[in-house]
């Protein structure tokens, strides 16, 4: 078990090397540049169409509906300790790159929502699509359509459930002294009444607990700024200072090169908002909507939430304290920084929102993997069964919640790095030989409302 363990960590690294991060940053610039910064200068209209409803158009959620099941799956722990992380091994400047990656990313997600929408399809289980019917019907590359699907349904159980449910034990049995098998079962019965309902069921549960956790805790972290405001100058010159610059060892901090805060910011900022793994459209495809850009538009605000606002909050908290000069932890920075200014509450808050953050990354990425696990029993002939396999998948993901809560979860952790990068590979080829089509539908869009 050892030696799976240490070859499944050695592909992961491999994985999500810098070929690997630089293909993921070069196709949102590539397409930043061919779509000629769309998401800057279309950012405020695309805000408008989240509130928009499409009556009497195919697609099984409203917009909002869909944005906030997406929004569910990539607001999770990535934005408390994945932020920690970047900061403590890249240094402030890391955050630089997290949010050079999240601009970037905005085109790549707009780009994976419009194939999405263009080539989704109406399945016994409502609507369908996703980097597997944009790469099988446009890309005419079904092979990897169906690996695409594969490595989705795999890393669903990991970094969209066992993973999350593992994050949630944790923290409460830190901060409540609440046993891991309490928590797991609490989540287990509350996965369950959400996603046995369908996306219907998940979209209406998300589109309420989705924009209340972010605002809290950016109220939150809006308090802590305030109460510290005098300190925020100083950590924007950290931040833009050391993306260009190394910062020395000094107090607790080990130190990092430029090169450490580029890498640990764009990786973490990949992980944290998953523009480019292919991951949200799946969503997007959901979308009750007359034209494939204005749902594309609505998920490319995804990013913006996830890193420019949510990431950052968390980046300017801990900068703004001290435990990050100290030599504390990934995993209890964000707790630490919070709790310096209002002590145990904030302590309580992290807790809680951890809790929050993670139950919504379940629920989104279950829906991730039906859809795989429906394309999956329908490439292999097994149309008849779908309705089974969607039920198995059901109970089997939300059985798994509670397995999560209670094990070690390294070898999990490093099968999930490894999944959601083989994951990204077949959507990047997606989104580059499709790269036309996109330009084609924006166009058309845009060239609408003149």
């Amino acid at each position: 078990m050892q030696s799976i363990e240490s070859l499944i960590s050695t592909l992961s690294g491999w994985v999500w090397g810098p070929p690997m991060l630089i293909l993921l940053v070069g196709t949102g610039l590539y397409l930043t540049l061919l779509l000629r910064g769309m998401q800057f200068r279309a950012l405020g209209h695309a805000f408008r169409l989240i509130l928009e409803k499409d009556h009497g158009h195919e697609g099984d959620i409203s917009h909002f509906g869909a944005l906030m099941t997406a929004l569910a799956a990539t607001v999770g722990i990535g934005n408390i300790v994945g932020v920690a992380t970047a900061i403590t091994l890249g240094g402030p400047g890391a955050v630089f790159w997290m949010w050079m990656t999240g601009l970037v990313g905005m085109a790549t997600k707009y780009a994976e929502a419009v194939l999405a929408q263009k080539y989704r399809e109406r399945g016994d289980f409502g609507m369908r699509g996703g980097p597997m019917y944009y790469l099988a019907k446009g890309a005419n590359l079904p092979v990897l359509a169906w690996l695409f699907a594969l490595f989705t349904a795999l890393a669903t159980f990991g970094i969209g459930n066992m993973t999350q449910a593992n994050a949630v034990a944790g923290i409460f049995h830190s901060t409540f002294s609440i046993e891991p098998w309490m928590t797991g079962v609490v989540l287990t019965l509350l996965t369950g009444v959400v996603i046995l309902g369908g996306i219907r069921s998940i979209a209406n549960f998300t589109s309420f607990l989705v924009p209340f956790m972010i605002l809290c805790y950016v109220i939150a972290a809006g308090v802590v700024l305030a109460l510290n405001a005098s300190e925020i100058p100083g950590a924007l010159s950290l931040i833009f200072y050391h993306a260009f610059n190394p910062i020395a060892a000094g107090g607790g901090f080990a130190g990092a090169a430029v090169a450490a805060a580029i890498r640990y910011g764009v990786a973490r900022g990949v992980f944290s908002n998953e523009s480019g793994l292919g991951s949200a459209p799946i969503a997007a495809a959901a979308a009750r909507t007359k034209d494939p850009v204005k749902q594309a538009l609505v998920s490319m605000t995804q990013t913006f939430i996830d890193t420019l606002v949510v990431c950052t909050m968390t980046a300017l908290v801990i900068l703004t304290a001290t435990p990050w000069t100290q030599g504390v932890g990934a995993a209890s920075l964000t707790s630490q920084s919070f709790a310096e200014t209002l002590g145990h509450t904030g302590e309580l808050i992290v807790a809680i929102a951890t809790a929050l953050f993670a139950f919504s990354t379940i629920l989104g990425w279950s829906y991730y993997g039906e859809k795989a696990i429906e394309y999956l029993t329908n490439s292999l002939g097994g149309r008849g069964a779908v309705r089974h396999a969607i039920h198995g998948y059901r109970l089997v993901f939300t059985s798994v919640v509670i397995v999560g809560a209670m094990m070690q979860l390294d070898f999990v952790w490093n099968f999930s790095d490894l999944a959601n990068g083989l994951m990204a590979i077949p959507n990047l080829i997606a989104l580059l030989l499709l790269s036309k089509v996109i330009k084609q539908e924006t166009d058309r869009y845009f060239n609408t409302l003149k």
